[in-house]
């Protein structure tokens, strides 16, 4: 790592315990959409092949868009909302408050930054802006 070299880092289970460090990311669209649908879809008990039949696509695509791996155009997002008999503006709703509640949730934790001083080899911790319970450190 370089003298200017930053590390922001989350540490799950700081409290009392060895932590496990990742770094703070918002999770993707595509996933959190993928997961509102599959939920949708699992609450209506009904099969993969059920609603991409009646959204006319191909089982193996919609599975892929569920599982957050492809990035579904806005008519196939449309397309799965009817089959689903839910409408577009409340998937996008419900997308937008599960980011939201992630982003709330990552400012919960202090990430701290480790610099490391050009001037000696001594490392020192700068708390960032974030207001949190949480304190994390990453060398």
């Amino acid at each position: 790592m370089t003298a200017d070299t930053r590390v922001d880092t989350m540490v799950h289970g700081a409290i009392g315990g060895a932590a496990e460090t990742e770094h703070v990311r918002e999770p993707l669209l595509r996933h959190l959409v993928g997961a509102i649908l599959r939920r949708a879809r699992l609450r209506q008990r009904r099969t993969l092949q059920e609603v991409a039949g009646a959204a006319r696509m191909s089982t193996a695509y919609l599975s892929e868009v569920e599982r957050g791996r492809k990035e579904a155009s806005s008519e196939v997002l449309a397309a799965v909302c009817a089959a689903l008999g839910i409408r577009l503006v409340d998937l996008v709703a419900q997308a937008h408050d599960a980011l939201a509640a992630s982003v709330e949730q990552q400012q919960r934790v202090r990430v701290l930054t480790s610099v490391r001083d050009r001037a000696s080899s001594s490392a020192r911790h700068v708390r960032s802006t974030t207001t949190s319970d949480v304190v994390a450190l990453a060398a």
